[in-house]
């Protein structure tokens, strides 16, 4: 899923970034302005509760777009919960009418746990970004 431009074709500036699980997501917050991304909480509700938990920090936030850290195998091939991140991340955009940007996520939760973080799945989220955001802000 790719991103379309924000409201009078603005380029989106504030990101919420979520690293998916069936039952918890990651949450983490940045912007191009910093180019830093940092982590807010993980959310431990699943379904309707999940996606209204969701919607709050969107309120909360006001971001520009959102991200989606996007699971593969260590090869780049997908695995089970590939596709379940992607249609999270489809469900997210139907929701709150955001554009989503999709992130590849191998290794993150490696790197939170090496990090020493004390929340691994909001750190997730976070690395998440970062990555996303390094990639979006030119040198």
């Amino acid at each position: 899923m790719t991103a379309s431009p924000c409201a009078g074709g603005a380029r989106p500036s504030s990101f919420l970034a979520f690293d998916y699980g069936l039952k918890r997501v990651g949450v983490a917050t940045g912007n191009l302005v910093i180019g830093r991304a940092s982590p807010l909480r993980t959310l431990a509700a699943t379904g309707v509760a999940r996606f209204d938990a969701i919607g709050a920090l969107i309120r909360e936030w006001q971001p520009d777009a959102l991200v989606v850290g996007v699971p593969r195998h260590p090869d780049g091939a997908p695995h089970e919960n590939t596709e379940r991140a992607r249609r999270f991340a489809r469900q997210l955009q139907g929701r709150f009418g955001l554009p989503v940007h999709e992130v590849d996520e191998r290794y993150t939760t490696t790197e939170a746990h090496a990090a020493g973080a004390a929340d691994v799945d909001a750190a997730s989220a976070a690395i998440i970004l970062d990555q996303f955001l390094a990639a979006t802000t030119p040198p």
